[in-house]
């Protein structure tokens, strides 16, 4: 590598972008490399069986020695939910805030990593030294409590990264942004920023978390008669906040459904994160020994997940809570791209049985708008503007802000995964590209569903699967039973009885004329099988299901 390689800073993102989720990026200089946060990703429509997707991080492995440590902004699973899984193989610090290192660490428990991995809680304004980089964390304001920004400092400048970030002046928990901080490291002279690009469609401000207080308060106003059912996101500590201060006041308890809801709950009430009246929590099982009017419910499942505890409520599969016809549901949180439809799915459930729904105005957004955005450019003020999180159209969005701002196009660099920005003082160009790419977890396996299986899943799902079962004679070779043909998912047998004896006709001439060129290998036969079905098939039906032929021998 040359002096002038060298001197220059490498921002490598490796998930994150032009997605919402899977946020992970590398930043190289000389010998080191750190890492900022470790996000997952859930499944696309089309991964099916497919239970979450991770990051390829094939170049933090082959670069392993040069890699100090992940530094991590706050505790969403899209930048915390990949660690157990990337951690396994690049086993290096990790520096959060104390809330993030709660969940990170409720993570590594249940991975059996606890105690194997170095996490290290870090205070806002400490500067972590590690390798040829400085870290110091800022306080910023989202929907979890504890968010930092990242100000990374190396020979070749200084790198601001928001993280999920929005302006809050009055948070329910805490302190508000420390955008003193962020003016004075701006006055040193900021390299780069990398800014949350979430709502950069979204004019005006961000409103105050604070806000939905006095909404939740006149909903528990309005509707005292009724069991009232709240899906929020579980992670947002601040809502369930406002949540149980509203049940406190009008005099209901409160049961938590949904797993990840009840385990962040325990946490951020253990680290000091939640106030608990006493008393106000009870189990769902003791729902029964109240009155509607006495109680509320707080669950998971605010954005129509299939297994979540408001999706099996709707769906009356739910152990311990069933829906009423006077219950009052709430949805405190707005759908998540492509979740549209799932979320109203469930609403459309809902109201079948009897239940009155709200969809509107309990909510927030944890991320900045234009103006939030536009005053964090004013106090950083960049060389560089690099867009991050957010689908490609969210990027292109804080692109043109920093237009408006009055930035040189050839300084706002959008960015893919896997692009490698080189940069200093004098230019920033990407110079190549690293491995990048999804790796599914299914079950317990992580990896070892690629796309290949993927493909024949979805064949298996859109046309079903024709099985041709044989036995043949060790020694001659000869069909000694069979051919028979099963088919799952393919056509209804009763109804098509035309079709399958043609194919079994197909199947009985291909044999003969392989019998009789005494063909023998197993795998010619079956290609031949194979084959000859599937023209069949396709030609009577315009469907290509998987043809699996079975051979045996006695």
């Amino acid at each position: 590598m040359s002096e002038q390689a060298k001197s220059k800073l490498k921002i490598i993102p490796l998930g994150g972008m032009e997605q919402i989720g899977m946020n992970i990026t590398a930043f190289e200089y000389e010998d080191s490399i750190i890492v900022v946060d470790c996000g997952l990703a859930f499944p696309e429509n089309d991964m099916l069986g497919i239970d979450l997707v991770v990051p390829d991080v094939t170049y933090l492995k082959e670069n392993i020695d040069k890699v100090k440590g992940f530094f991590i902004t706050h505790g969403h699973e899209d930048h915390i939910g990949a660690i157990p899984f990337v951690l396994r193989d690049i086993n290096v610090p990790i520096y959060a805030t104390k809330l993030t290192i709660g969940l990170i660490e409720s993570k590594l428990e249940e991975h059996e990593m606890l105690g194997k991995v170095k996490c290290k809680v870090v205070k806002y304004g400490q500067h972590i030294n590690i390798g040829c980089f400085r870290v110091e964390f800022i306080r910023t304001n989202h929907s979890i409590q504890d968010a930092a920004a990242l100000a990374i400092y190396s020979s070749a400048g200084i790198v601001v990264h928001t993280g999920d970030f929005k302006v809050d002046y009055t948070p329910v928990y805490g302190d508000a942004i420390d955008l003193a901080r962020f003016g004075e490291i701006g006055k040193k002279g900021v390299l780069a920023l990398m800014c949350d690009s979430t709502n950069a469609e979204r004019s005006g401000f961000t409103q105050s978390e604070k806000s939905v207080g006095s909404v939740l308060d006149k909903i528990f106003e309005d509707h005292k008669k009724q069991r009232i059912i709240i899906a929020t996101f579980a992670s947002n500590v601040d809502r369930v906040q406002q949540i149980i201060n509203s049940a406190e006041k009008f005099g209901r308890k409160v049961a938590i459904e949904g797993r990840s809801m009840v385990n962040t709950i325990e946490i951020a009430a253990k680290l000091g994160y939640l106030s608990l009246p006493d008393n106000i929590l009870i189990e769902g099982e003791m729902l029964r020994n109240y009155t509607d009017e006495q109680t509320v419910i707080i669950t998971t499942g605010s954005q129509g997940e299939s297994m979540a505890a408001l999706s099996r409520m709707a769906n009356s599969t739910h152990r311990k809570i069933a829906i009423k016809p006077n219950d009052l549901i709430v949805f405190s949180s707005s759908p998540i791209p492509g979740n549209e439809k799932s979320v109203t799915s469930v609403i459309n459930e809902l109201m079948k049985k009897g239940a009155d729904v709200i969809f509107q105005d309990v909510h927030v957004s944890g991320h900045a708008c234009r103006e939030d955005i536009k005053l964090i450019y004013s106090l950083v003020n960049p060389k560089y503007a690099i867009p991050v999180h957010g689908e490609y159209k969210h990027l292109v969005a804080q692109a043109k802000i920093a237009e408006e701002l009055g930035y040189d196009k050839d300084n706002i660099k959008i960015l893919s995964s896997g692009d490698v920005l080189e940069l200093d003082e004098e230019s920033a160009d990407v110079t190549g590209r690293v491995q990048v790419g999804n790796v599914m977890i299914d079950g317990n396996g992580v990896g070892d569903v690629g796309n290949i299986v993927i493909r024949d899943r979805q064949r298996l799902a859109d046309d079903g699967i024709i099985i041709i079962v044989m036995t043949l004679d060790s020694v001659t070779g000869l069909v000694l039973d069979g051919p028979d043909i099963v088919s799952r998912g393919f056509v209804y047998v009763r109804n098509s009885e035309t079709l399958m004896d043609e194919m079994q006709s197909v199947v009985d001439n291909t044999m003969e004329y392989i019998m009789d060129r005494r063909v023998t290998d197993w795998s010619k036969i079956k290609t031949e099988v194979k084959d000859a079905v599937g023209d069949f098939v396709w030609k009577e039906t315009k469907r290509r299901p998987m043809i699996l032929p079975i051979i045996m021998e006695v």
